[in-house]
């Protein structure tokens, strides 16, 4: 194996580790704010969800992006990511028999270096 397969692997396992502590603050961030937590990186065969949570009958499918800007962080959630956690959220409100009292909502949390999360209500 290649010195560049070597770094490429490191690269990632760091991107993922970086991913994965920038959710977990975000929900951290969502629990101070009220919020429940009820499922966390939800995945299906057409998308996944970082996090999904809850307040009151308000349920929030949230998207979770550390970057260095607020704008790149927004930037980050294009069309074809929306599609993905639309239908993925779609398939979690189809498994619940509560859902038509529930009202749901698509956001996105930025994680940015030495600050708090930025949420952004209603993204999408």
């Amino acid at each position: 194996m290649g010195r560049g397969a070597e770094d490429r692997r490191h690269k990632r396992r760091r991107a993922e580790r970086r991913g994965h502590v920038s959710e977990y603050l975000a929900a951290l961030y969502l629990l101070f704010k009220g919020y429940r937590i009820l499922k966390f990186r939800y995945r299906t065969r057409l998308g996944e969800i970082d996090i999904v949570a809850r307040k009151n009958t308000l349920i929030l499918f949230v998207e979770v992006k550390a970057r260095a800007r607020e704008a790149d962080a927004i930037d980050a959630v294009g069309y074809g990511a929306q599609r993905r956690i639309r239908a993925a959220s779609d398939i979690w409100l189809s498994r619940r028999r509560d859902a038509h009292l529930l009202s749901c909502r698509y956001d996105i949390i930025a994680v940015l270096p030495w600050r708090l999360p930025r949420h952004f209500p209603d993204a999408f």
